[in-house]
């Protein structure tokens, strides 16, 4: 893909700024509906630099702290429960970036109600019952817009979905599936299979619905926020292993904040007893939906960029505050990663946090990353710097993401040098070949892999990141963040661990 061919790709030509559109101003967020009752203009402003960014080499050890945006996955949840329940929410530190806000948006669109407090936001919810339809757009928000097309359901008029073109190109049609079978009247406005959709008002129905692999856990997610909604609850019988059952954990985690039982084993890796035993399934009973306190802990996802940082610059450490080992959010899980590749880490609980040490050289390593597919380019990262091959595990979900990650992180892998093999579900990096001239690294509207390469490039030096403005999704502060980190000179050697 040539340069424009990848600026074409995302909506941008030279000499426009990356990440705005028509009637915002550079470094602002828009909203799916900044016309909505409850709609506050996004206060975080993104300090973009120009296109393509370049990343400064850190000529040295650092010691660093930083405290990540809240989580994206568990805003996400928190706001539909928040939104369906009855009562007035209080949720704290939710994530402020593209995907979160649009989210809010379209729920305040239907008829939810959302007032700022500080960093925290009120939510109004509807009782099970939204009073308004229309049209949302969810951008290129995976977990929104699969989220939406289950509270749609619950509206009183009809609900057309959209999205960016990407968007429209991931799937959608097995959450629509699941939801017809219980009973919902969804249509494809333009192509089958893909967005737009249009959801009219059906009564929905619970009892017991099986479930196979699919290609995003977010669909069996938004299935299990609603469902003490649904007449007699909802049973799910597996008929295969779930997919990323690390995120339906956090989703059972999610509604016991608002008090709702999940009758389930622990579903961070359902598997049956033996060849012909059946899989545990999970259920949760009609109930009402109450409003809740919740407080939204840092996001997992993000920290392990900046643990991956301390990976790699030998010798420094970074502690992320906010976020403990034992957290829900699958890319807690990071952790094992720096254990892989010879990276000392340590943890606090009161107060929350997680201290990675670099050491000198980085291991080679083999890791299946089927539960924490959003760290898999930190990992990647830090391969690539490593002093063997390494090989990575259980990617098959990062093609549906905001590109097809697997595709991307060996492209722009082989782009400094290093020997790339994608061997189905897997890859292999062999770092032993990588150069240092200078490149500029294509991010195809990937939040992730700007922040896999960017992190590389302090380490390595000579790239630069295109598309800056695409982190908005989920973190619009880190490029103020990393320079500050990246900043943060160590006073002494730092002891490993």
């Amino acid at each position: 893909m040539t340069g424009d061919e990848a600026r074409a790709a995302r909506g941008t030509t030279p000499g426009t700024t990356p990440g705005t559109t028509p009637g915002t101003s550079p470094g602002s967020i828009p909203h799916a509906n900044p016309g909505a009752p409850g709609a506050q203009p996004q206060s975080c402003d993104l300090d973009l630099g120009p296109d393509p960014r370049p990343i400064a080499r850190v000529g040295g050890a650092i010691d660093a702290r930083i405290t990540p945006p809240g989580s994206k996955s568990i805003t996400n949840r928190l706001y539909l429960l928040a939104a369906l329940a009855e009562g007035r929410s209080r949720i704290r530190g939710p994530l402020r970036s593209g995907d979160a806000d649009r989210l809010l948006d379209a729920l305040v669109a239907l008829g939810a109600a959302a007032t700022w407090e500080g960093g925290d936001v009120l939510i109004d919810g509807v009782g099970g019952k939204f009073s308004r339809g229309g049209r949302v757009d969810l951008g290129d928000g995976g977990t929104p817009t699969r989220f939406m097309l289950a509270a749609a359901c619950f509206a009183a008029q009809p609900v057309t979905i959209d999205g960016s073109p990407r968007m429209r190109e991931r799937p959608i049609a097995e959450g629509v599936d699941l939801l017809r079978r219980l009973g919902a009247s969804i249509a494809y406005v333009e192509e089958e299979g893909r967005l737009p959709v249009r959801v009219a008002p059906a009564p929905l129905r619970g009892g017991r619905i099986e479930v196979g692999a699919t290609r995003s856990s977010q669909f069996v997610s938004a299935l299990m926020l609603v469902a003490p909604l649904l007449p007699g609850g909802l049973e799910i019988a597996w008929t295969a292993p779930p997919t990323s059952a690390s995120y339906l954990a956090l989703t059972r985690a999610a509604l016991e904040r608002f008090g709702v039982g999940v009758g389930a084993p622990p579903l961070r890796a359902v598997r049956p007893a033996g060849p012909s035993a059946p899989i545990p399934g999970m259920s949760v009973a009609q109930q009402p939906l109450r409003a809740a306190d919740v407080a939204v802990e840092a996001d997992a996802s993000s920290a392990a960029y900046f643990l991956a940082l301390a990976a790699l610059l030998p010798g420094s450490r970074v502690v992320v505050e906010g976020l403990a080992p034992g957290s829900a959010q699958p890319d807690a899980g990071v952790l094992a990663a720096l254990d892989a590749c010879g990276t000392g880490w340590s943890a606090t609980i009161a107060p929350p946090t997680i201290a990675a040490v670099g050491s000198d050289p980085i291991r080679p390593f083999t890791l299946d990353l089927i539960g924490m597919p959003d760290a898999a380019l930190a990992i990647a990262a830090i391969a690539a710097r490593s002093e063997g091959r390494c090989r990575i595990e259980g990617l098959a979900t990062l093609r549906d993401k905001e590109c097809d990650r697997v595709a991307a992180i060996a492209t722009e892998l082989r782009r400094v040098g290093c020997g790339v093999e994608v061997l189905g579900d897997a890859i292999e990096i062999d770092p032993t070949t990588a150069h240092d001239r200078p490149v500029t690294i294509e991010t195809y509207r990937d939040h992730r892999v700007a922040m896999a390469f960017a992190i590389l490039g302090c380490a390595r030096g000579g790239i630069s990141i295109a598309d800056p403005g695409c982190v908005a999704k989920s973190y619009p502060g880190f490029w103020r963040d990393l320079e500050r980190v990246a900043a943060a000179p160590a006073r002494r050697r730092l002891d490993r661990g």
